[in-house]
């Protein structure tokens, strides 16, 4: 489908990995330009833009830790320079660091600032040209800010302030037909959740244990799903779609998992 991304600039955190690099993926083969705003390594970075774009004229990376604004603020002027326009922002980055209650308050605050800090502050930095471009902005928030999941409260705090900043934003931004989204993962699986997968004693029962409790054909969804939803709202086909938290989940938040 042309989904008419050609030649539009995004921002993608965390966007060589997991998730990220399917949305980054995904946007550069509709056409459409990328800066990955990340602190993975380079190495694998690089290698993931060779594989995604060889010829590197739509894709380039920032390196620097987004908990930093400074960082933040690095990333926007870099695709301006690079580029001339902001056309989206992809707030993506982020981890489940497993912060609980009994953690104390200096790691639920450092969690706080490692999951949210940073996507108020790459919009805040893009404004300007969002506004010029009428752009767009997807949240990857989670379904743990929803439904908890235990033991990780700094994260589902964090994720839950990003359904907040969504419908805020949102608000906010219709005088400037700027449209603001959020999509809400569950059990994805990625190169970190098989990682995490193969530290369980029986990490494919573990992973057969998991899919039957998602109703949807008890499978995990897969990142190129999430990424395909990402970029429909990227795209004028969703114009008028705003304000919206999107599950993409196979059912698993809103199906009774006793149906599976």
């Amino acid at each position: 489908m042309n989904l008419g991304l050609q030649e539009k600039v995004y921002i993608v955190s965390g966007g060589s990995e997991g998730i990220g690099a399917a949305i980054t993926k995904t946007i550069i083969d509709e056409g459409g330009k990328v800066i990955i705003a990340t602190r993975a390594s380079e190495d694998i970075t690089n290698a993931f833009i060779n594989l995604a774009n060889p010829t590197g004229d739509r894709l380039y990376a920032i390196y620097g830790d987004l908990q930093q604004s400074e960082n933040c603020k690095a990333a926007i002027d870099f695709a301006i320079n690079q580029f001339g326009k902001i056309d989206g922002v992809i707030n993506n980055a982020g981890v489940n660091d497993k912060v609980g209650i009994e953690a104390g308050p200096t790691a639920f605050r450092d969690s706080i600032k490692l999951n949210l800090f940073h996507i108020y502050d790459l919009v805040h930095y893009a404004l300007p040209q969002l506004k010029t471009s009428k752009g767009a902005i997807i949240n990857i928030a989670s379904k743990v800010a929803l439904t908890g999941q235990g033991n990780t409260s700094g994260y589902a705090a964090a994720k839950g302030g990003v359904l907040g900043l969504t419908r805020e934003w949102a608000i906010d931004l219709l005088p400037y037909s700027i449209r603001v989204n959020a999509i809400l993962p569950a059990e994805v699986m990625t190169p970190m959740y098989q990682q995490w997968l193969d530290t369980c004693e029986d990490p494919e029962g573990t992973k057969n244990k998991i899919n039957s409790k998602i109703p949807f054909d008890n499978r995990m969804t897969s990142a190129d799903e999430i990424a395909a939803t990402v970029v429909f709202l990227l795209s004028d086909k969703a114009g008028h779609t705003t304000g919206q938290l999107l599950h993409v989940d196979g059912g698993y938040v809103h199906l009774d998992r006793m149906l599976s």
